[in-house]
């Protein structure tokens, strides 16, 4: 059952606490497949009214295939109303994936290539997150591309919990288009045997959506997100 999966996947980005709740700062979060919904609720919404939210989710029919469900609406209601409304395609990895790498792929079990990959840290990564990235912290494992002295492209662990993993992937400008973020996915979801794996993007990331039809994963459904104005969601 395709909404069994983006339950798990679910559990794999927030790391539901021991009541399966969210972290936040969504306040909902819908997972829509084609043979039915799943839900979970943020810690800070009182009991009263978390049951009430997951009640109306469980008694919803899964809208048409991309459009969000009409419970979100509702519990944007029930919630105060205001709320932002994101969300996006779910994918199950599973490999290997057939994908020929254009390019020289590190990888984070090979000791050599992680000392390759120290230098070059991408500008959107801290010194501190980047250093633990490359010795094995969290992160890992990973799976990159580095040419002219720069990350190229590298694929992460964005979450990992024994249930599953959730990948993280990113391409500098300069190299999109090569297919190098396809070719580090493929690598590093060859290092995580034994999980489940995904991959999800925002509804308007065509060439994240466009990584996934290369691989050819699987679509499982959709996360559909309601956040309180002023805070931003959890990436995709």
């Amino acid at each position: 059952m395709t909404v069994g999966l983006l339950a798990v996947e679910l559990g794999v980005i927030w790391r539901l606490d021991s009541r399966g709740r969210l972290p936040g700062p969504e306040e909902v979060v819908i997972g829509v497949a084609a043979d039915g919904m799943t839900a979970a609720v943020c810690a800070d919404v009182p009991d009263p009214l978390a049951a009430r939210l997951l009640d109306l989710v469980s008694r919803s029919a899964p809208p048409p295939p991309g459009e969000p469900p009409d419970a979100l609406a509702r519990c944007d209601t029930l919630l105060g109303g205001g709320r932002t409304v994101s969300g996006g395609p779910c994918y199950l990895v599973r490999p290997p994936l057939p994908f020929e790498a254009p390019a020289e792929v590190l990888r984070s079990d090979d000791p050599s290539h992680a000392a390759r990959a120290r230098p070059p840290r991408p500008p959107n990564w801290e010194p501190e997150e980047w250093d633990e990235l490359v010795a094995g912290g969290a992160g890992a494992p990973w799976a990159m591309i580095v040419e002219d002295g720069q990350v190229a492209a590298i694929c992460h662990s964005a979450r990992l919990t024994p249930e599953g993993a959730e990948a993280g992937t990113w391409t500098s400008p300069a190299f999109r288009g090569r297919g190098y973020a396809a070719a580090t996915t493929a690598a590093w979801a060859g290092l995580l045997p034994g999980l489940h794996l995904f991959y999800s993007t925002s509804a308007g990331n065509r060439s994240s959506q466009r990584v996934a039809e290369r691989l050819g994963l699987r679509a499982i459904g959709r996360l559909w997100k309601l956040t309180p104005a002023g805070h931003a969601p959890v990436p995709s």
